[in-house]
């Protein structure tokens, strides 16, 4: 079955197609720059190699779509009835999770949550819309990111808020980046040979979450309710105290949508750094050259990843791997070294050499650590593919 793998975000649209269940990527691309002036489309064809990029205006994700399926016409599929799904890595929803398909009442329940998930449902749920007009007879099927974190036991995922609150109004730790934390957790588990492990799995990118995986499920996360706490991340603040909010508005004549709008767009190692930058490499280069604030910022995002591996360590009762991913995880050697910095305790010993020359699939512990760390690069789209495949074939 073809399968096309849709990552929509607020100005792109990236996708890839797969010959399931070989797991076959046929077609991937994408398009950058949604409703701005001028846009910019690009393709790969894999089985021939051939490769496409041109400039072109998108004025919203309706046309970025429409020039999607015209180059999957052109180049690998016969008709549009050949296609026999379209898989979303979609965020959260209100009392729903797993993989949906996506009617209209689950469209409806992911729009409940658009306040929490601001950046994330609005523009899903526009996509999918425009996906339904344009394919109105192929199904849509959603892989929620919060499912991988829904075997956490109550204790981790209930806020110490009255209980009839949190259950009236389906307030819990979520959790996110579900299909890369399954990625990385199976990943390991074949190198390590063993699925009863003790892991710690870090998604570290722009936006990051930690978790704490024991015998391949998810028993803690930091991400909860929302995306805004856990680890310091790019734009956002992660973990603070939340009266801190009630002191900004009520003695320091902020209004509540100035403190929401800093929190979430002007804080974390952006805020932190004095505005060097939104990415960890802007803000590693102001260092550099001096900057005392963005130096501060990096260690005191090391030090949040830190204490959340040392925290899950003690959850599960002991340590087997930590597993570094995404942007930052898998490229960052200045964020690894600080972030496990002192936890020879624990086992991790890391490898300084191995360290600044890791690659994607590199064991960069000490040869006789007991705790191995791992760098790899993550792949959510083959899982969601994985999972849509599933749901079809229930049919």
């Amino acid at each position: 079955m073809n399968i096309l793998i849709c990552n929509v975000g607020s100005t792109s649209l990236k996708y890839q197609l797969f010959r399931m269940p070989e797991e076959v990527v046929l077609a991937s691309g994408g398009a950058e720059r949604v409703g701005a002036g001028e846009g910019r489309f690009y393709a790969k064809t894999h089985e021939t190699g051939a490769l496409t990029d041109e400039t072109v205006a998108f004025p919203t994700h309706r046309e970025a779509i429409a020039r999607m399926l015209r180059q999957l016409l052109d180049t690998v599929l016969p008709d549009l009835t050949a296609l026999d799904c379209v898989g979303f890595k979609v965020v959260l929803a209100k009392g729903v999770s797993g993989v949906q398909y996506l009617t209209d009442d689950v469209l409806s329940k992911m729009e409940a949550f658009s306040s929490i998930a601001p950046a994330h449902n609005p523009p899903y749920l526009a996509a999918i819309r425009q996906f339904r007009a344009l394919l109105p007879d192929t199904p849509l099927i959603g892989a929620f990111e919060t499912a991988f974190h829904r075997t956490m036991p109550p204790e981790a995922y209930y806020y110490s808020i009255p209980i009839e609150v949190s259950r009236n109004y389906d307030i819990r730790r979520n959790g996110f980046h579900g299909a890369s934390i399954e990625y990385l957790t199976e990943w390991t588990q074949e190198r390590m040979e063993r699925e009863d492990l003790k892991l710690v799995v870090c998604h570290l990118g722009g936006s990051g979450s930690i978790c704490a995986v024991k015998n391949g499920k998810s028993v803690d996360t930091s991400l909860g309710l929302t995306l805004q706490c856990g680890t310091m991340h790019n734009n956002r603040c992660g973990d603070i105290d939340p009266y801190i909010i009630f002191y900004l508005v009520e003695s320091c004549g902020m209004t509540l949508e100035e403190v929401k709008q800093m929190l979430q767009t002007r804080s974390g190692l952006y805020g932190m750094s004095g505005g060097a930058g939104r990415d960890l490499r802007d803000v590693q280069a102001a260092a550099e050259a001096g900057n005392e604030d963005a130096e501060l910022a990096i260690r005191a995002y090391c030090y949040s990843i830190k204490k959340y591996i040392g925290a899950y360590a003690a959850v599960m009762g002991g340590l087997d791997a930590i597993v570094f991913g995404g942007g930052i995880g898998l490229n960052s050697p200045l964020v690894r070294a600080l972030s496990l910095e002192g936890l020879e305790f624990l086992g991790v010993r890391l490898d300084g050499f191995k360290n600044r020359m890791a690659i994607a699939g590199m064991d960069i512990s000490m040869e006789d650590a007991p705790v191995r760390v791992f760098t790899v690069h993550t792949d959510e789209e083959i899982i969601v593919a994985r999972k849509a495949a599933a749901l079809l074939s229930e049919r």
